[in-house]
């Protein structure tokens, strides 16, 4: 936030630069505040129209002075010609009403979203925290008199606050108003995913009036029933939500019933019922396919390179329940390999998952000796690795010389430590992007009922 009248004037240009509507004046944070000339100068030179706002410590602001004074500062403003003033909800005569709450979980946004459809007089209604950020997306849609938005990420004046440009490039936000579907990928945490960025940019190039968000969500059970309206018309899931998703759909895919998770779920307009399906394995499978078909000079009529395969499998859930069943489909031998093997009364999921593919379960540490060919596939479907623990791998560096290809599920990173690590040990690897852009395509057809082909993904 700027501390000086100066800094103030060039973020207010920046902030029009970068396609503002209207620049708060966050005056409790200057230094040195002379009301009468500093806001002369600030509102008479500002380039947008001007909202000024003097917050007290009692409210999460900066000034710990006299109270009337405050509003002295505030009523000036009002005669020096700001366009809006922010005061507490103690005071009255507001012409505009703001709410400000945080979230304690994402079901909480639902309540302000009900205020704003309801309410009689313009309303700024936001709710606070990453658990909060839909409400500040969303707000367009809900019919809020407008949201906050900061010009760098990490210089926000409250938590949880998008930058202008992730507003209006990322989220499309102009594009949003009443009938915008809304989409989601869930999971915890979500803050690393890419599929956002995807999504809109897909839904923007083919004029497809939907916004897609990053959902962080505690209770999947609790967020699907707070969030029933038809307009909420389908998500992603991503870990570690895969598994319980499942078991709130209406139906589910054969496909995803035998794997025991979905990757996607879907409403179905005409009756509201939640469709489930997984095509995690379509995506990770058809990627280390081509990559061994690349590598051994192979073609599609010679069929699955992956049959009579040895195909290992870091981690039990729902993508390792995918791409087990996905390899298993096409003849490989599956070896499944789980932190929780084996822990007293924890269910052994690695035993589970590989009774049904006719496979073998392994210890992490049984994993480290296990060499009964050279030439195996790795596949690593747990988060170890993702940012920000950067620096953490599955397994060690020196049991990757019999894997022929590793694939990691981790994309951000894109090349993780364990994809560096294999390929300086002689292996071919395949990113978890690949997977990603595969299932993007399927997922944006199943969205839209538009051809996945249509994507800008580059």
């Amino acid at each position: 936030m700027a501390e000086s009248v100066d800094q103030m004037l060039v973020q207010m240009q920046k902030a029009k630069d970068f396609g503002g509507d209207l620049v708060e004046l966050r005056v409790d944070f200057l230094k040195n505040f002379v009301p009468r000339q500093d806001l002369d100068i600030l509102i008479k030179q500002a380039p947008l129209p001007t909202l000024v706002t003097y917050r007290p410590r009692w409210e999460g602001g900066q000034y710990d002075g006299d109270e009337s004074k405050r509003r002295e500062a505030l009523r000036l403003a009002m005669e020096l010609g700001a366009d809006y003033i922010d005061i507490e909800l103690k005071a009255t005569g507001a012409d505009i009403v703001k709410i400000a709450t945080t979230a304690v979980d994402i079901i909480d946004n639902a309540r302000i979203f009900q205020v704003l459809v309801h309410s009689q007089v313009p309303m700024i209604g936001l709710v606070m925290g990453e658990r909060g950020l839909m409400s500040r997306i969303l707000a367009a849609k809900f019919g809020g008199f407008l949201t906050f938005g900061s010009l760098e990420a990490g210089l926000v004046s409250a938590p949880g606050q998008p930058t202008v440009k992730e507003l209006l490039d990322l989220y499309n936000m102009r594009l949003i108003g009443p009938d915008t579907k809304v989409y989601g990928v869930i999971g915890n945490p979500i803050g690393h995913s890419k599929s956002p960025h995807i999504y809109n940019a897909s839904f923007k190039s083919s004029s497809f009036n939907g916004i897609y968000l990053p959902l962080l969500v505690d209770d999947v059970s609790t967020f699907i029933t707070t969030y029933l309206a038809p307009d909420f018309a389908g998500y992603s899931y991503t870990f570690p939500h895969k598994e319980a998703g499942l078991k709130c759909c209406d139906e589910v895919d054969p496909i995803a019933k035998a794997i025991g998770a979905i990757s996607c779920m879907i409403k179905r307009s005409t009756e509201g019922k939640l469709i489930g399906y997984n095509i995690d394995y379509l995506g990770g499978i058809a990627a280390i396919e081509e990559e061994l078909r690349v590598s051994n000079g192979a073609t599609l009529a010679s069929g699955s390179p992956l049959a009579g395969k040895t195909f290992v499998i870091i981690g039990a859930g729902g993508a390792g329940k995918a791409l087990a069943y996905g390899a298993y489909e096409k003849g490989a031998r599956i070896v499944v390999a789980n932190r929780t093997y084996g822990k007293g009364l924890k269910i052994d999921k690695a035993k589970e998952l590989a009774s049904k593919v006719r496979g073998q379960a392994l210890t992490l540490a049984e994993l480290n000796d296990f060499c009964p060919e050279e030439g195996m596939i790795l596949v690593n479907t747990t988060p170890v690795g993702m940012e920000p623990r950067i620096e953490e791998t599955p397994v060690p560096k020196e049991t990757l010389k019999h894997y022929s290809l590793v694939f990691d599920a981790v994309y951000t990173p894109k090349l993780t430590r364990l994809l560096r690590e294999a390929k300086q040990s002689g292996a071919t690897i395949v990113y978890g992007t690949e997977m990603f852009i595969n299932q993007a395509f399927i997922q944006f057809e199943m969205f839209t009922g538009l051809p996945g082909k249509t994507m800008p993904y580059d």
